[in-house]
């Protein structure tokens, strides 16, 4: 048993400090493994799925040494297989990103097929299609991904629909590529650009990473670096949305204001008062909420990974919301939990049409993957009572110490083992 146990009823109120972007770092950790040289990551942010990906990497003999909690020295001088088929990773969806980074270094990978959250289906055949342009041979034996060309050589390639592992996954291949590649309908997300920049930073020639055009002109090698990963958007926006829902007041630290525009516009269009600094954006929960519509999409729209986060604000909002998700089929498993919760949500294909309720009051949850999972701790957080949430793990995946950094606004949550703890925290809430 480990779950989070949880009193609602209290605004979010201070300052917490953003991490490095999780989506990031694990790309920008696979591609690591392209140069024999040494490479320094700050910005790490600990998590289990940053630490499954460290651990695939010493599996195949890369070297690693952690220089302090959220910094990380590598070296892949020493790479004794290109098999990742590690436990670890097998749990993970950035498994592929061993695809590109080893295929272009090595011109061959082997790697488990990817998993992580069951949020419908998520295909890799435009990471295989753009493989393919570049030369590779690539089929599926045994549950691995295995991939091999004699030559890599750079090619046009358009992209089906907007993917950003396919566009992570296709700039590392090309970035050692014989000639120049095009990739067109490419992902412009904050961290295509940030594995872009870190490509560059190690000798890579890469335009256009934030747009929908990149062009990669292929270099024989690339050598060390140190590089600090951007902060982490979906983990400010989560707590950008707790504060709209517990009606507080909560400036997140170290953030790229620009890069959370449109949760930014969508907290404002409910009735809270969005500020921006330089390096960090206030929110201000005062008036009631009140409803909107949204439809998830590729950045600069509104994330999907945020689309539990806004159902949960809009489910304690004044009036109907209609929330539409473009991105992926099977991720409102958690409108179930919310409706137990007193939530009036109903769903019909990739819908939820939303009448906002008064309140939530606690229930014993479980998290059914990472943003939904989040999504439900604020929801706990806004409700009267005490609420349990199970399957923690999932969300332990994306958030580094996120009791810790509650807490440190004035949540009351704990991380508990035993039915003891439960009962201790019970007595201690009162």
């Amino acid at each position: 048993m480990e779950q989070y146990a949880i009193k609602g009823g209290n605004p979010l109120v201070g300052e917490v400090e953003i991490g490095g972007a999780k989506n990031a770092a694990l790309a920008i950790l696979a591609a690591a493994a392209m140069t024999e040289e040494t490479v320094v990551i700050e910005n790490v942010p600990d998590l289990r799925d940053t630490a499954a990906m460290l651990e695939a990497m010493e599996s195949i003999g890369i070297r690693i040494e952690k220089l302090d909690r959220h910094t990380v020295k590598i070296n892949a001088g020493m790479i004794e297989s290109l098999v990742v088929e590690d436990d670890s990773i097998k749990k993970i969806r950035a498994s592929y990103y061993f695809l590109g980074a080893l295929l272009g270094k090595f011109k061959k990978a082997e790697v488990a097929l990817p998993g992580g959250c069951n949020i419908g289906l998520r295909p890799i055949d435009q990471h295989i299609k753009g493989f393919r342009a570049l030369g590779a041979d690539v089929r599926i034996e045994r549950g691995l991904v295995i991939t091999e060309a004699d030559r890599l050589v750079g090619s046009h390639i358009y992209l089906d629909v907007v993917t950003v592992g396919a566009t992570i996954n296709i700039m590392m291949a090309a970035a050692m590529a014989e000639g120049q590649t095009i990739i067109e309908n490419a992902a412009k997300e904050p961290h295509v650009v940030d594995v872009a920049n870190f490509l560059n930073s190690m000798g890579a020639s890469i335009k256009g990473a934030g747009t929908d055009v990149i062009r990669i002109k292929g270099v024989k090698a690339l050598h060390g670096t140190e590089y600090a990963i951007i902060p982490d958007q979906i983990e400010a926006g989560t707590f950008m949305f707790a504060a709209a829902v517990t009606r507080g007041d909560v400036t997140v630290k170290n953030v790229i204001p620009k890069h959370l525009e449109s949760i930014s516009a969508k907290l404002i269009e409910i009735g809270c008062e969005v500020e921006e600094s330089d390096d960090a954006v206030r929110v201000v929960a005062s008036k009631p909420l009140t409803h909107t519509h949204v439809k998830t999409l590729p950045y600069p729209g509104f994330p999907t990974d945020m689309q539990p986060q806004i159902t949960v604000a809009l489910g304690l909002s004044k009036g109907t919301s209609i929330v539409t998700e473009s991105i992926f089929e099977n991720r409102f498993k958690y409108v179930d939990e919310l409706t137990r919760m007193g939530a009036n949500i109903k769903v019909e294909s990739n819908t939820a049409i939303i009448d906002g309720v008064q309140k939530y009051t606690g229930a014993s949850l479980t998290a059914p993957d990472l943003r939904a999972g989040a999504a439900l701790v604020t929801a706990a957080l806004a409700a009267e009572g005490v609420s349990t949430i199970d399957d923690i793990k999932f969300i332990e995946r994306g958030y580094e110490d996120f009791p810790e950094k509650l807490q440190s606004l004035g949540a009351q949550i704990e991380k508990v083992v035993t039915e003891r703890e439960l009962q201790k925290f019970r007595l201690k809430i009162g």
